[in-house]
C-alpha cells in the first residue's frame, strides 16, 4: 500500500515518522537525566541542603569580619570565606532547581547522614554553627575581642562544616557533588589552619566546644 502512494504523500509521512522520531528521542533526553537525578531522601539533597543553610551563617560572619576586623590578615579571609561559600550555596540551590526539588525538606538536619543527628548540638544546630547569643555577642565586640571570637566561632565552624563535606565526598550519588565536597574540605582545612595561626598570634585558644 506504501508503494501506492504518491510521491508526496511519502515525503510527507517520511517526514512525520522522522519528526516523531526526534521528538522521542528528546523526551528520552530530559527524562534520563531526571531518573538519574538524586531523590528527595538521598545524601546529595540533604548536603545541599544543610550545607547551605550552614554555609549562610559563615557568610554572615564572614562579612562583620570584613566591615569589623582589626587585620587585614581578617578583613581578608573574612571576605572570602563570604564569597566563596555565598557562590557554594548558589551552587548547591542550582543542583536541587535542576534536580526538581525544593531547597527545604520537613526532615531533620543532618538526617541524610548516617548516625548525623547525634552530632546535633542540644537546640537543634548543625555541628559547628554558633547561637543567636555567640553571634550577638560577636557583632557587639570590638577591637582585639572581636578578633579572637570570629576566629574562634569561624573555626569552630568549618570543623563542623568538614565533616558535613566529608561524609558527602564519601557517599553521594553524584560526582559532581562529592568533587564540590571535597573541595569545601580542602578549603576550610586551608582556612582552619590560617585561622589556628591566627588564634596564637592573639594569644587565644580554641573554643572547647
Amino acid at each position: 500500500m506504501f508503494a501506492q502512494l504518491s510521491r508526496r504523500a511519502r515525503l510527507t509521512l517520511g517526514v512525520l515518522a522522522a519528526v516523531l522520531l526526534l521528538g522521542a528521542g528528546t523526551a528520552i533526553g530530559y527524562l534520563i537525566p531526571t531518573l538519574r537525578a538524586p531523590g528527595n531522601d538521598s545524601v546529595d539533597a540533604g548536603f545541599a541542603r544543610d550545607m547551605s543553610v550552614h554555609h549562610a551563617q559563615a557568610v554572615e560572619m564572614g562579612m562583620w569580619a570584613y566591615r569589623l576586623g582589626t587585620t587585614d590578615q581578617i578583613r581578608n579571609l573574612g571576605y572570602d570565606i563570604a564569597a566563596s561559600q555565598q557562590w557554594q550555596i548558589g551552587q548547591m540551590q542550582a543542583w536541587l532547581t535542576e534536580w526538581h526539588l525544593s531547597p527545604t525538606s520537613d526532615s531533620r538536619a543532618m538526617s541524610w547522614m548516617p548516625e548525623g543527628q547525634n552530632t546535633l548540638q542540644p537546640d537543634g544546630r548543625m555541628p559547628g554553627m554558633a547561637s543567636d547569643a555567640e553571634l550577638t555577642k560577636l557583632k557587639s565586640s570590638t577591637g582585639k575581642d572581636f578578633d579572637t571570637l570570629w576566629c574562634q566561632l569561624m573555626l569552630r565552624h568549618h570543623l563542623g562544616g568538614i565533616h558535613m563535606a566529608e561524609a558527602a565526598a564519601q557517599k553521594a550519588q553524584s560526582q559532581e557533588v562529592r568533587d564540590a565536597a571535597e573541595k569545601i574540605r580542602v578549603s576550610q582545612s586551608y582556612d582552619i589552619s590560617q585561622l589556628t595561626e591566627m588564634l596564637k598570634d592573639l594569644g587565644a585558644q580554641p573554643l572547647s566546644s
